[in-house]
This record gives structure tokens, C-alpha cells and sequence, in this order.
């Protein structure tokens, strides 16, 4: 069996045709499992889709979270309820063409790799939108992993041992795409072209990423303590000629007390040094702290399944 497992969130618009596509889609992959898991949405997708999953011509999951976890949480949730040996995850929003699914579970079947990311070759997003996500991705690349695509990872497909692997990892606040480069495993990737939004607005604000990208650099990086340790080792050298020239001052001048300024200026900046430092580790005792409550990284409400209609006798 193959899984599609996609998050829904904010999405009513998209329901319509998100079904027609994936009616298509059954048309070309055998035993054809959809996992649908709607991520607190305040909208209508659960009932849209809850009225269209006994008519739909292929098995059906329906998941609902009892509030938003983010789309990560939602994929997760949904790898650990697929039920396939292959697995993919793709967008409700349709910006991924369905073809991507279909050539995912071609190649997984054929044992090419034990994940593929896909990787966009152009994408058709206003011009914000595509500087702002090329910044964000530049970025990630740069501080965090080197080996991430420069247009960035929205999808990915697995098979099951990696999927297996993948979802014993329970850390908080951390990264799904960070966490796929770093298991390793045989991986390759398949491009495509990224389709311009027909309906609603992207959820992936600049709120949304800014906190992803910390998120990775706590979870994935020494970027921070290697950026204290400089800026400490600055500061030593900033206090040692400092220290120097005072001493100079009171040997050559005379002078019996340090300069106002002088001392200001050293108070004002190891004082603000020791607040960044303090910042810092107590960024990481917080997330440490955080995977100690071993609180679940979602909380599944409801899950409903329904066998597809007009289904072989092999997919039974």
C-alpha cells in the first residue's frame, strides 16, 4: 500500500479540488491510502472532507488534532497512522503538482532510495513571497545544513524503515527537515515545479518561519555558543587594552582615578554581554527542560478510516 499522508489546515477552499486530484491519483498508484489530518482547523475541512471520504475510491484516513500543532506535528501524526510500505506527504494547498506523489511511490517502489526529498526547479509565488522564502532557505543552508536544496524542502517520501526511524524521534522544538538530513539513510532527490496558490494565503508567515529557523539553529547547530565564545573573546581583548591604556594614562599623566567613560563604557558593554550570555543558556535550558516534560508533540482527537469505494479485490 502506498500512503499520502497531507495536513490540513485553513484549506476549505482548496477541499474541491484537492479531491479531484487525488481521484486522478488513484488512477495511477495501486492501493492508494490518503491520510488526511486536520490540524485544528477553524474552518469547514473536516466536513467536506468527512462528507466525501465514503464516496472517495481509494482508503481514507481522517485525523483530527485538538488543536494546532503546526504542519510538522501534522505529518508526523500522520506517518505514524499510514498504514502503506511507502510513504509521502504533500501540501492541501496543491502548490506541489500530484504527479510529484505519483513518481515518490514509482521510485520508492523501485527501491531507488530510503527517502526523497523533492526540490523545486522554479516556483510561481509573488515576488515577496519568493525573496523572503530564497532568504530563509540561504540562511538555513548557510547556519544549519549545507546539504539542504537552495529552493528548499516542502515534500518528502520515505519508505518504511526510514519512516520507522523517523518518528521515534520525540524532540520538541525542533526541525522535521533538519531531522531527515540527519538520519542519513540512501537518499536522493526529485525536482519540480512549484505551482502558483489559487486559493487562501500560506500559513508559513515570517513569524512562523523566523521561529523554525531558531528552532534549528538551537536543535542543529553550536552556532550560538560559538558566537558567545567570540564575542566573550572580543570582549577579553577589548578589557586587556582597555586595562592597558588605563594603566599607560596613570603612569604618564598622573592620573589618580579611571575616566568616567572608560568605566561606563566597560560596565555598560560586560553588562550587556552577560545578559546575551544568560539569554543563551537559559535558550537551552528551556528546551532541555521542555523534552523532560515528555509532553506528546501532538494530541490526536479523532481518527476515522473508511475503505475506498469501487476498490480491486487486491486492495482489499
Amino acid at each position: 500500500m502506498n500512503s499520502l499522508i497531507i495536513p490540513v489546515y485553513r484549506n476549505e477552499q482548496c477541499i474541491p479540488e484537492l479531491l479531484e486530484s487525488l481521484r486522478t491519483l488513484a488512477r495511477g498508484v495501486e492501493q492508494l491510502e490518503v491520510v488526511f489530518v486536520i490540524d485544528g482547523s477553524p474552518d469547514n475541512c473536516y466536513s467536506l472532507l468527512r462528507n466525501a471520504a465514503p464516496t472517495l475510491p481509494f482508503r481514507t484516513q481522517i485525523i483530527m488534532h485538538s488543536r494546532n500543532f503546526g504542519s510538522f506535528a501534522g505529518i508526523r501524526t500522520g506517518l505514524i497512522a499510514a498504514r502503506g510500505e511507502c510513504f509521502a506527504t504533500m501540501a492541501a494547498d496543491l502548490q506541489e503538482p500530484i504527479e510529484l506523489a505519483e513518481e515518490c511511490f514509482r521510485r520508492l517502489a523501485a527501491d531507488e532510495a530510503d527517502v526523497l526529498i523533492a526540490t523545486r526547479d522554479a516556483r510561481n509565488d509573488p515576488t515577496m513571497s519568493r525573496l523572503s522564502s530564497s532568504a530563509f532557505w540561504w540562511f538555513y543552508r548557510r547556519l544549519i545544513n549545507s546539504d539542504i536544496p537552495p529552493g528548499g524542502v516542502d515534500v518528502f517520501a520515505c519508505n518504511r524503515r526510514f519512516r520507522d526511524q523517523l518518528v521515534r524521534l520525540e524532540e520538541h522544538n525542533s526541525s522535521l527537515i533538519g531531522l531527515l538530513f540527519w538520519m542519513g539513510f540512501r537518499r536522493k532527490t526529485v525536482s519540480y515545479e512549484r505551482r502558483a496558490r489559487q486559493h487562501g494565503t500560506s500559513a508559513w508567515t515570517f513569524r512562523r518561519k523566523l521561529k523554525y529557523m531558531v528552532d534549528s539553529v538551537f536543535a542543529f547547530s553550536d552556532l550560538p555558543i560559538r558566537l558567545l565564545f567570540g564575542v566573550g573573546a572580543a570582549g577579553l581583548i577589548f578589557a586587556v587594552v582597555l586595562g592597558l591604556i588605563v594603566v599607560a594614562m596613570r603612569l604618564h599623566s598622573g592620573v589618580s582615578v579611571p575616566g568616567y567613560t572608560a568605566t561606563m563604557i566597560t560596565i555598560l558593554f560586560f553588562g550587556g554581554l552577560n545578559a546575551f550570555g544568560l539569554g543563551l543558556i537559559g535558550t537551552y535550558l528551556w528546551r532541555a527542560f521542555a523534552n523532560t516534560q515528555r509532553r506528546p508533540l501532538s494530541i490526536v482527537m479523532s481518527n476515522e478510516k473508511f475503505d475506498g469505494v469501487n476498490e480491486s479485490p487486491g486492495q482489499k
